[in-house]
């Protein structure tokens, strides 16, 4: 038992009562002072910087928010989309918590998907944080699962149709496809067992899972330190200190970033509320109109498309031909190629990556390699599935693709900065054509676009080494403001 600490009889009210806490429960203080008070970050943080506590802002919305959605919510077939609508229209401020919950989905994904771009151009998943990337990742996967499950709950047109053509994607699967979908609906057609299982997944079982990944992501962080623009280690073993130890380009967590956050989570409110008050639906891309209509299984909507923060991987599910997939195992063989030639990976890894690649090659019948054939009886869809998962698998490998000798993208080629700019432009231009109906012009853009999608990762471990970089400085580049 830890002894307690004396505290003299003048202090004041609230230090005595900071005191008899402290005494009874020190874990917490110990917890305040390693990941606030004497937490040390980086202090040439910049706005990049406010999405990771944005994000913790969003996810506190959302489980607030679900709680109250909970208590008037029936997640029955027959009642869930009267519910809503009692929400919306009987409940006091029920609409108010409705479009708070739907914004924020969106909004989630806004911040998360800027949050991750920064850790792109600023290389914050190379070594020592490649688990906090991996984490990461995790939680982004988890959270697109979250909201699949959530896009059900409303039961309206769009929800009931996207959820019978997701769900029948998993029935591609070789062997176990079918099983898999049946299991995921709990019956041969989406109906009220899918809602109860989307709706017990979606309020408990999938939060609770995405909670211990944001804990497991920020325990990691703190654990290794955060990165900054510069990518200069600043509690490195080479660091300048000061003469407490404590590392002389870091400032304490709290109170300076956590005053510096409120700047940012008040300029995010603004646009939350704004959005929230006067166009909650966004244009049909927040909330789509078909999601007016209630679920009717005779009848299927002119065009089904999912959320706009899932189009981009929906349009390379889309854009996947039976040529497609020719002509992405030629990026394959390019890829491998370059790994085998151009890095210094273990001879083991070489052999094993030759290895799949022309199990791949053989089995799909590539380029004359008619082998047997095995995945010839597949499903066409199998491949845009595959496509679809491998597209999100694949940024989980980020920092070991990296070879880049610099962190920061301020201390790289200029060329490289295009290819990024290059990268966001084409998901963007995914995004939108997978909401829009399918034409020949918008495959082939499609496919274009994924095809760039992966090259730019699967040809990382090459290009990312290539060109002049600047040389990076000892300690980081900082201008008070």
């Amino acid at each position: 038992m830890a002894e307690f600490k004396e505290i003299s009889p003048n202090a004041s009210a609230s230090a005595k009562l900071a005191n008899w806490f402290d005494n009874r429960f020190p874990s917490a203080g110990a917890a305040y002072r390693n990941h606030l008070s004497e937490y040390y970050a980086p202090k040439n943080f910049n706005f990049w910087y406010f999405f990771g506590s944005l994000a913790l802002l969003v996810l506190v919305i959302q489980i607030v928010t679900g709680i109250f959605l909970v208590m008037h919510y029936k997640p029955d077939a027959a009642k869930a989309f009267e519910s809503v609508e009692y929400i919306m229209r009987d409940v006091p401020w029920g609409w108010l918590v409705r479009y708070m919950h739907s914004t924020g989905a969106s909004a989630f994904f806004v911040v998360v998907y800027l949050h991750m771009y920064r850790g792109l151009i600023y290389g914050s998943y190379r070594k020592p944080r490649e688990l906090v990337w991996v984490f990461g990742c995790a939680i982004f996967l988890v959270l697109m699962a979250e909201a699949f499950m959530g896009y059900l709950l409303p039961w309206g047109q769009m929800s009931y149709w996207g959820a019978q053509v997701i769900v029948n994607l998993f029935s591609a699967i070789p062997f176990v496809g079918p099983d898999l979908a049946l299991l995921i609906r709990g019956d041969y057609v989406v109906s009220d067992a899918t809602l109860n299982r989307f709706f017990s997944f979606h309020v408990i079982a999938v939060p609770l899972v995405l909670l211990g990944l944001v804990a497991a992501h920020i325990l990691a962080l703190h654990d290794v330190g955060s990165n900054n623009p510069d990518g200069v280690e600043i509690k490195g073993p080479n660091a300048p200190r000061n003469p407490d130890g404590t590392p002389m380009d870091g400032i304490p967590f709290h109170p300076y970033y956590s005053v510096h956050d409120i700047f940012g989570v008040g300029v995010f409110l603004m646009v939350f509320t704004a959005i929230i008050f006067f166009a909650p639906e966004l244009g049909g891309y927040f909330l789509e109109y078909n999601n007016f209509i209630p679920a009717d299984p005779l009848k299927t909507p002119a065009h089904i498309a999912p959320v706009w923060y899932f189009t981009p991987f929906y349009s390379m599910l889309r854009a996947i031909t039976t040529e497609m997939m020719y002509v992405l195992s030629a990026i394959l063989v390019v890829s491998v190629g370059f790994v085998l030639l151009k890095t210094r990976a273990a001879a083991a890894i070489k052999a094993a990556l030759l290895v799949v690649a022309f199990a791949f090659l053989w089995m799909f019948g590539a380029f004359g390699f008619t082998g047997v054939r095995l995945l010839e009886g597949i499903d066409a869809k199998f491949w845009g599935v595959l496509v679809m998962g491998g597209a999100v698998i694949i940024l989980f490998f980020l920092p070991w693709l990296d070879k880049s000798p610099v962190k920061s993208i301020r201390y790289r080629p200029d060329w490289h900065k295009w290819v990024y700019g290059v990268f966001v432009v084409n998901f963007i231009v995914l995004a939108y054509y997978g909401v829009q109906p399918v034409t020949d012009l918008g495959t082939r853009i499609s496919q274009a676009g994924t095809i760039f999608y992966f090259g730019f990762f699967l040809l990382m471990p090459w290009w990312s080494s290539k060109g002049t970089f600047k040389t990076v400085p000892d300690r980081i580049t900082f201008a008070g403001h």
